[in-house]
């Protein structure tokens, strides 16, 4: 009997019935959770911004006439360009748009040939120092800030840009159809 105690197990064989317990990459762990996204990415280095950039144009009241999601690498009067190019006969009544300080330059022109459209430059004072509200700025702003409870818009989760463009339309529907059921009688 002593003899059989000391017999080596087989290959495979599990001492006491009990499971072997594995020290990672057990089931419900996820693998790779850190990597970073697909899709097109980029860095802009005057922002300090890694990944993508949202380029939105809103009116008065801040609701989305278009949208525009490209990697961070694009410059911002070139996105500007592939936003403003979206409203190309879509808002007759367009006469004017307010831009960031970015956007001076030959935008300003490129936006009056193309669109017939005046693109005016809000510009921040001289005399100020730290934050200041500048004036039609904060409306779209705002409307970045709204996107801020929808959580899928926190982060960009999407492969696409186009996904990405989808969700933030999807957001402003669903802004719009709120507003209008508490509106409603």
């Amino acid at each position: 009997m002593a003899a059989d105690a000391r017999r080596v197990a087989r290959q495979g064989a599990q001492e006491g019935g009990q499971e072997e317990v594995a020290l990672g990459g057990g089931y419900g762990q996820p693998e790779r959770e850190d990597d970073g996204k697909g899709g097109p990415k980029g860095y802009d280095a005057g922002k300090k911004v890694n990944g993508r950039k949202r380029h939105l144009v809103v009116d008065t009241l801040g609701l989305i006439l278009a949208v525009v999601v490209h990697a961070a690498d694009v410059q911002d009067r070139d996105g500007a360009k592939l936003v403003l190019d979206k409203l190309k006969g879509r808002f007759k009544r367009l006469v004017l748009i307010w831009a960031d300080g970015a956007y001076a330059g030959e935008l300003v022109d490129w936006v009056k040939e193309a669109l017939g459209v005046v693109l005016e430059i809000v510009k921040r004072p001289d005399d100020v120092l730290g934050f200041a509200v500048l004036p039609k700025r904060w409306i779209v702003e705002r409307t970045f800030g709204w996107f801020n409870r929808y959580r899928r818009l926190s982060k960009d989760y999407e492969y696409r840009t186009g996904s990405s463009e989808a969700m933030i339309y999807v957001a402003m529907i669903h802004l719009m159809t709120r507003r209008l059921a508490r509106t409603a009688p």
